[in-house]
């Protein structure tokens, strides 16, 4: 509007200068999402810079209205939220497949892992007779960088059976802030070890589904 308004004006615009934005510290970043070669099996860096900013591991305020200690998955934004005292909340990145959007409700993180066993479930074997070395009778995937189930597994259980839904970490950077074909809730390798390091067995979760999240916000 206010560009049709000057272009019917006799009076001559002035040359807007440009102001350069302000610069930003990304060594933060850079320590967050570096390497990390003290763990099993050593972490490289993640290339940040190539992930929205928006996606970062950083400190919000609250949205979801939950108690202090509770972690609230947002499936429709690709958010998770750890809550915290004084109306605040740790936000993290997450992709979603397929199992990410399947389960919704409140639960419980009954147990957590280092470096996980992959076992993929019997259905998804079915479907992919590939993954057969990995069944539940074969073991499982060893623990390691090419594990799906990345650095650290939390394993959500709901009137104490397992809901087979988890979050865990993924090497697989580029599909945050994405919905993709298969795995539940992922998240950035040292992302995954940073919440796993802030929560204990026992921890309340909350997963909103997508006409949930449009209810809440």
């Amino acid at each position: 509007m206010a560009t049709t308004v000057l272009a019917g004006c006799t009076t001559p615009v002035r040359e807007r200068v440009a102001v350069e934005p302000e610069p930003i510290d990304t060594s933060i970043y850079a320590a967050m999402y570096g390497p990390k070669p003290d763990e099993q099996f050593p972490l490289p860096a993640i290339p940040y810079q190539k992930i929205d900013r928006r996606f970062y591991r950083q400190m919000v305020p609250n949205p979801t209205g939950e108690r202090p200690g509770v972690i609230v998955v947002d499936t429709a934004n690709h958010f998770l939220y750890l809550t915290y005292e004084d109306g605040q909340a740790m936000r993290y990145g997450v992709g979603l497949g397929r199992a990410g959007f399947e389960w919704a409700g409140r639960g419980v993180i009954q147990y957590k892992r280092q470096w996980p066993r992959w076992t993929p479930p019997d259905e998804m074997v079915a479907r992919q007779p590939e993954l057969e070395p990995y069944s539940i009778a074969n073991g499982g995937m060893e623990p390691g960088l090419k594990n799906p189930l990345g650095a650290r597994a939390l394993y959500i259980f709901q009137n104490n059976e397992d809901t087979l839904y988890r979050i865990h970490g993924s090497p697989e950077w580029w599909t945050i802030g994405k919905s993709v074909s298969s795995g539940c809730v992922r998240m950035l390798n040292q992302d995954v070890i940073d919440l796993y390091d802030r929560v204990q067995n026992g921890t309340p979760i909350l997963v909103l589904g997508a006409a949930a999240v449009a209810a809440a916000y």
